[in-house]
């Protein structure tokens, strides 16, 4: 079978698109759930399958301490290793995002898969307390080849569909991640009490498969040329880094990047104390852990049964009000969490929070991808992960610290910061002057074939 991507969308039909929403995003080109699955490009559907199938198989950073203290390794040297996979996600989200620019997004997701696979195998094998020192290597590079796909696969969405339909689609891509991640633990809670070898074969199995699809089922090359050149941008917060040989050194060039950046930062650094520090306070306030596991099952359920469905009206909404809002509501839900209602407060608390994820979440995600110059969407994406991922790793160890010093004024803090994180996004997303946008769009179509 011959794939193109133009046999689908005429790509430069969707350039020309592209264009016209960067002038005027606010345009009312929204479409609705079903009608937006109905138009997405097959390779679009392809990508998707693939990242459900690897989340799926996702278990490494779940379930590596469990393993490792199986093994026979001591917990404080188990959470070391797990602190060696974040380290290495976060290193990896950057390789791969510069990867996917100069590779291509095809070669380096399917590159990225097949690495991480070998990786999780050799892992397994080394979790001995005397090959300590290989594993950590092997559990650093484990997390950095899993996490160098994911801005190859944002950058290839954003090849693939026009401008107006991307906060739609990172949705739906936000939706396979999420139902990976909800079916995969269940799997390997399984496959554990038969054999811990089992859980890290088919971690390896899956990111194969992955890899297989892509390679069979997206399209190849280095789909986007080069931006022209234009010099400094009219938009006062950045200016256009240039494409060629400076790697993510001009990247801090661009101010208002530079600030969406800080609010992603931010953002992940509270995000991690639904995990961090809301069970600790429960547990303060005398409540079982059930009621915990139901404010978990409760954020699960809305993310997956209803952020498509908001996504429906948020696409066609400002992006700065998008991600501005949505970042308000996250502020609103943390700080209720401090105050005293009993379990109605809680949930109630947890609604907010988790509705303003749902409405920022698939606009701050999309935003590197809308506002890349065409040949530097693969780094942009890199920086935007590796940002985020760097909060999630460093938001746990910060929030139990200020738990032990603030008790339950910490979330009077994340309110706070989100508060500060809602101003940093507002800012940023805002959309720059039509005259900021325009070195941005390239001529040059996309191509590729797959056989």
């Amino acid at each position: 079978m011959i794939f193109t991507a133009a046999s689908s969308l005429n790509m430069q039909d969707l350039r020309s698109r592209r264009a016209r929403v960067r002038a005027d995003p606010h345009a009312p080109t929204a479409l609705g759930v079903l009608a937006s699955v109905r138009e997405t490009n097959p390779a679009v559907r392809w990508l998707l399958c693939c990242l459900f199938v690897n989340q799926v198989g996702a278990f490494v950073q779940v379930f590596l301490v469990l393993f490792l203290v199986h093994e026979g390794i001591d917990e404080g040297h188990a959470g070391l290793a797990l602190g060696a996979f974040g380290l290495g996600s976060v290193l990896g989200a950057l390789v791969g995002g510069s990867l996917a620019d100069r590779l291509g997004r095809r070669t380096t997701l399917t590159g990225a898969m097949l690495c991480a696979a070998a990786m999780t195998i050799a892992l397994s094998m080394l979790a001995t307390p005397q090959t300590y020192g290989l594993l950590i290597v092997a559990v650093a590079a484990a997390g950095m080849a899993t996490q160098a796909s994911r801005p190859a696969a944002a950058a290839m969405l954003a090849d693939l569909v026009p401008a107006e339909r991307l906060v739609m689609t990172v949705s739906m891509s936000r939706l396979a991640l999420n139902c990976g991640a909800a079916l995969g633990p269940l799997i390997a809670t399984v496959l554990a009490t038969v054999s811990w070898d089992l859980v890290f074969w088919l971690d390896a199995l899956t990111a194969i498969a992955c890899a297989l699809l892509a390679w069979r089922f997206l399209p190849g090359g280095r789909q986007l040329a080069p931006a022209t050149a234009a010099g400094p941008a009219d938009d006062p917060l950045g200016a256009e880094p240039s494409p060629a040989g400076d790697g993510y050194r001009a990247l801090l060039r661009d101010g208002r990047f530079l600030i969406y950046l800080f609010a992603m930062l931010v953002s992940a650094l509270i995000y991690m104390q639904y995990f961090a520090v809301l069970p600790l306070k429960l547990r303060a306030d005398g409540h079982p852990a059930l009621v915990y596991g139901a404010v978990l099952a409760l954020s699960a359920a809305m993310v997956i049964c209803c952020e498509l469905v908001v996504t429906r009206y948020v696409q066609s909404w400002r992006p700065a009000v998008a991600a501005g809002g949505g970042c308000v509501l996250i502020a609103i839900g943390l700080a209720g969490y401090g105050l005293s209602g009993g379990l109605w407060l809680l949930f109630a608390a947890t609604l907010v929070a988790v509705l303003g994820q749902i409405i920022s979440g698939p606009t701050m995600f999309a935003h590197p991808q809308r506002v890349a110059p065409p040949a530097w969407t693969g780094r942009y994406t890199g920086a935007a992960h590796a940002t985020f991922g760097l909060g999630t790793a460093l938001g746990p160890l910060l929030g139990v610290l200020m738990w032990k010093a603030l008790g339950d004024g910490i979330w009077v803090l994340c309110g706070a910061l989100g508060a500060l994180a809602a101003v940093a996004a507002f800012v940023a997303v805002h959309s720059p002057p039509q005259a900021a946008l325009a070195p941005r769009i390239s001529s040059t179509p996309i191509t590729g074939t797959v056989k």
